[in-house]
């Protein structure tokens, strides 16, 4: 009988981190759906619409892009899928660029969805709450953040794919330093950005750290080299030095 392939460990240990982290993400809605922290969210957006120079939109535009999902996260994941594949004859590089994309579009997008909410940009009176029943045209997929889950998620799969390709080259995989650096810089500083900018509530923005944070700790902890695959053609099913 085949064993099941042990789950890989993640830095806090255990479920219970990622049971606070979504038990923090639905207390946060639903004091948001009660009225709570709207004004707070008006204020900081009224504050951001006030101190942008030209200079710093900019800088802060550009920088955003780090969370583009379909301009750059994925793109880039999926290069460096290629690259680890062809360089190891395997399709497992492929399950983690899949499951990336997996997680997020059947929770992010649904739960934008569901609670339809403005962007800052809305001059409804009501663009801050939650649960409305919004025209498109009022930029209404506002909570939670998909620039900030997005990040946390897909730079989760870049590092678990980057560290392979190295190991591929005979080179050592991202020092610990670089593989944290490289998975909580740039949701950093997609989170800032899009606060900064006015295209989310800065609720929005916590709420999309609430929910892709456990999201990527999911994705770390697949062991993707285990799993089982059918047999393939000259061993394409090997494993690709993704754990």
């Amino acid at each position: 009988m085949r064993r099941r392939p042990a789950l890989l460990p993640v830095r806090p240990a255990g479920w219970w981190f990622d049971a606070l982290l979504l038990a923090a993400f639905a207390a946060l809605t639903v004091a948001l759906a009660r009225g709570a922290f709207l004004g707070a969210d008006v204020a900081v957006a009224d504050w951001m619409d006030a101190h942008r120079p030209a200079p710093l939109y900019w800088v802060a535009r550009v920088l955003n892009y780090l969370g583009q999902g379909g301009q750059v996260l994925m793109p880039v994941a999926l290069l460096l899928t290629v690259a680890v594949g062809l360089r190891r004859r395997s399709v497992r590089p492929a399950l983690v660029f899949a499951a990336a994309f997996a997680l997020t579009y059947v929770t992010v997008g649904p739960l934008k969805l569901v609670f339809d909410r403005a962007a800052p940009a809305s001059a409804r009176p009501d663009r801050a709450e939650l649960l409305n029943d919004l025209p498109p045209t009022e930029w209404d997929l506002s909570y939670p953040s998909g620039h900030v889950a997005n990040a946390l998620v897909w730079y989760a799969a870049i590092a678990i794919l980057a560290s392979a390709l190295l190991r591929s080259l005979d080179r050592p995989p991202l020092s610990r330093a670089a593989y944290l650096a490289l998975r909580a810089v740039p949701p950093a500083v997609v989170f800032c950005t899009t606060v900064y900018l006015s295209w989310h509530w800065l609720s929005d923005s916590v709420a999309g750290l609430l929910i892709g944070w456990p999201l990527a700790r999911l994705l770390t902890r697949v062991p993707f080299d285990a799993l089982p695959l059918p047999g393939l053609r000259d061993g394409w099913d090997r494993p690709a030095g993704l754990s």
